[in-house]
């Protein structure tokens, strides 16, 4: 059970000295933060892991478990691996600051800790960890299921929750490690790209339902960095289903619009649904005065924009197998 999220957020003190510890907490809790206390590194990892918090304060030398490799660890979780760490030290010296951000620290103070530094440092990075989780809240709000995949490693380096549903829907996710059928298609993507041609969208199919991928704009790049992969399922029966129900379709009429947004022609309709290109054509004219167009074009467009509504895009129109 994750702890009560304050306005200000959530703020986990490390450390093994309690006279540090009382010192940080009365400042953050004046401060108006929640604050989550743990005095060694594996009861730092169980609390983060449990709770979540917004920033993590952390000492670096601990007995046992120091805060090098507590840092390590929670990088390396997707679930915590997002969270800010900010290093308390007394150690200045150059081998320590570079050891805390090769372990992924956000950034560091030193000791004897000056709680009105703590304060600002805090707030800075509590409110760009807010800011990149409300961009990726909203690209799951606008049905953008974007998975950033590190260029060095293939690594799943962040996934907004939409993304992450449909890679452990369609492939056996371990870790961080992206599925290597995502890897596989992002190496032909990258080629075809470097060819000139467009990259394919299909990344996996099962029977009537497909997993599409596409790259954001301004990713794929083979420099160090990330590729940001946007993911998208379509499933054909739940799209006609949709359709059926939002501009109440005979289970036929709703069949033949489907095809129609698929790019299909009366020919390939009455083939795939088994039936004649004048009975495609009897079904088209009900769809038609239904929908209140008079093209096939119109009345796909409608029904493009109804299923994106619904999330589930049938816009390959013309790549339809």
């Amino acid at each position: 059970m994750t702890a009560p999220e304050s306005p200000r957020g959530i703020v986990l003190i490390v450390d093994d000295v309690p006279e540090n510890l009382a010192l940080l907490h009365d400042a953050l809790d004046e401060a108006g933060y929640t604050v989550l206390v743990a005095t060694h590194g594996e009861a730092a990892l169980a609390r983060a892991r449990q709770s979540l918090p917004d920033v993590i304060l952390l000492d670096a030398v601990m007995p046992g478990m120091d805060g090098f490799e507590v840092a390590c660890r929670l990088k390396a979780e997707f679930a915590t691996a997002a969270i800010p760490i900010v290093f308390m030290t007394g150690l200045s010296d150059t081998e320590h600051v570079v050891a805390a951000f090769a372990a992924g620290a956000a950034d560091y103070v030193t000791k004897p800790i000056r709680p009105a530094e703590v304060l600002a440092r805090i707030a800075a990075h509590l409110q760009s960890a807010r800011q990149m989780r409300q961009a990726r809240t909203a690209l799951d709000a606008f049905g953008q299921a974007t998975v950033a995949v590190g260029t060095a490693g293939g690594r799943l380096v962040w996934q907004t929750p939409l993304a992450r549903t449909l890679l452990r829907s369609w492939f056996e996710v371990a870790g961080e490690a992206a599925p290597p059928r995502l890897l596989d298609w992002i190496a032909v993507a990258l080629r075809a790209r470097r060819e000139g041609r467009d990259p394919p969208t299909l990344l996996a199919a099962d029977g009537a339902r497909r997993l599409l991928a596409s790259f954001h704009d301004r990713s794929g790049d083979d420099g160090d960095g990330e590729w940001l992969v946007v993911l998208r399922e379509e499933n054909d029966a739940r799209a006609i289903e949709a359709l059926a129900a939002s501009f109440r379709l005979t289970a036929r009429e709703a069949e033949v619009l489907y095809w129609v947004t698929r790019g299909k022609t009366n020919r390939d309709i009455g083939d795939i649904l088994g039936t004649s290109p004048r009975t495609v054509h009897k079904h088209l004219e009900h769809v038609f005065e239904k929908l209140g167009v008079e093209t096939r074009t119109a009345a796909a467009s409608l029904a493009m924009g109804r299923l994106q509504l619904a999330g589930n895009p049938a816009d390959s129109v013309g790549t339809g197998p």
